[in-house]
């Protein structure tokens, strides 16, 4: 493979590009700068100073074809130069992050006396959670999401409501509507169902494009407007949406716009067999009866503890680097995946997408016990941040090729910092 091409050239040599132009990058740390938090002893140290296109391939394979590589001595356009704050003014103590684990343990035993197994959902919906983001749920009927988010809601003592979207459903119907009180001669505003903590949005793609579009300003802008007067939601506020991939009549596939305002997109797989024996256990224990709830344990508190505690979590200017990078090549994918697999991109991730991986990383280096973020953070979160942002073609569709398999031949192009 072709190492990457500094901007760095010995004198006399003239620099020419055929990479295609990096995006714009970070300045890298400077010491100096007031606010800036020390690394933490355990980190990884920074191994590069700005951001801009990695190596592409130089040589293909039959599982993942590439571009043919630029020369050794064709150097890379200059990366930019732009300041960047390598973290939030004062990084999370080991006090904060002994307080964030005691709350995520009382969280996660509680909502396992109730839930068997789906460990890959709770992370999912504690990332979400934590990060003050929302989260698509993608599954075949019955393998408790719905149990799953009222679970949650539960143990957080958060209000929980659940929408059943269906292709008559108003938009009214979900952030509420002006009645008028023939006893006062007036009318009087009665806030809809997404007015809650958790709100479940069961089937969201069963919904028309109408009412799909009433759940836009409450997701972005976490407000409503009714009547022409704005009413805040509730904080925390998460929205939990689920869609059934197996029924396509009757359902309208959600708008891009929409999808890209998931922080996450969760595939919810099947019990193993030990799973389903516990559960068939709990349901005759009564563990599982819809009128039995799991005591609140968590307050509304301790969540916004929670969400400002991971917004100290320290992320290396180098990491913040690799998401730019990764971004970068999902929307020039050609010379670094090859033309092959490049062709099945329609669209890649926008801007939203390193958000997300800088949001949903430092809740996942929070869950794991520590106060900044590894590389290895960003690759486990791949499939939940880019699955529903890589756009693929009709042809990747025809071809069987699923998004999971070109997000990994991504990640395999960009070296780990």
């Amino acid at each position: 493979m072709t190492d990457f091409p500094w901007t760095e050239q010995p004198e006399g040599h003239e620099a020419v590009s055929s990479a295609p132009p990096p995006p714009p990058a970070p300045a890298p740390p400077v010491t100096s700068v007031p606010g800036t938090p020390p690394r933490p002893a355990d980190a990884r140290p920074a191994q590069a100073t700005a951001a801009a296109p990695p190596p592409a391939a130089s040589q293909p394979s039959a599982s993942q074809p590439s571009a043919p590589a630029s020369s050794a001595s064709q150097p890379s356009a200059p990366a930019s130069s732009a300041p960047q704050s390598s973290g939030s003014p004062s990084g999370a103590t080991p006090d904060d992050l002994a307080r964030a684990q005691r709350i995520l343990k009382i969280i996660t035993d509680s909502y396992t006396t109730k839930m068997v197994g789906q460990d890959r959902l709770r992370s999912s919906l504690l990332i979400a959670l934590i990060s003050g983001g929302h989260i698509l749920l993608e599954s075949v009927p019955g393998l408790a999401k719905t149990t799953a988010a009222s679970t949650l809601a539960d143990t957080v003592k958060a209000s929980f409501k659940r929408i059943q979207c269906t292709p008559d459903l108003l938009p009214s119907d979900i952030t509420g509507s002006q009645i008028y009180d023939a006893a006062t001669g007036t009318f009087r505003t009665v806030l809809g169902p997404v007015h809650a903590n958790f709100v479940l949005l069961d089937e969201i793609n069963r919904s028309s494009a109408k009412t799909q579009s009433a759940m836009l300003e409450a997701m972005q802008e976490r407000q409503t407007t009714i009547g022409g007067e704005v009413h805040a939601l509730p904080r925390p506020f998460l929205v939990i949406a689920t869609q059934n991939p197996i029924e396509q009549e009757g359902t309208y596939e959600l708008p891009e716009a929409q999808m890209d305002r998931f922080l996450l997109k969760e595939i919810v797989e099947y019990p193993s067999p030990a799973e389903e024996f516990e559960i068939l256990g709990r349901i005759d224990s009564g563990v599982l009866d819809p009128d039995r709830h799991v005591p609140g344990v968590i307050s509304l508190d301790d969540v916004q503890e929670l969400q400002r505690i991971a917004g100290r979590v320290y992320i290396d200017p180098a990491i913040r680097n690799y998401i730019v990078q990764l971004a970068y090549v999902t929307r020039n994918p050609a010379p670094y995946i090859g033309e092959e697999r490049a062709r099945f991109i329609k669209y890649g991730a926008s801007p939203r997408a390193s958000i997300a991986f800088l949001q949903a990383s430092r809740a996942l280096a929070l869950l794991n016990g520590r106060t900044h973020v590894l590389p290895e953070d960003i690759r486990a979160l791949r499939h939940l941040v880019l699955r529903h942002r890589v756009l693929l073609t009709f042809e990747a569709d025809a071809e069987g090729v699923r998004s999971e398999e070109i997000i990994d031949q991504i990640f395999a192009s960009v070296p780990t910092p």
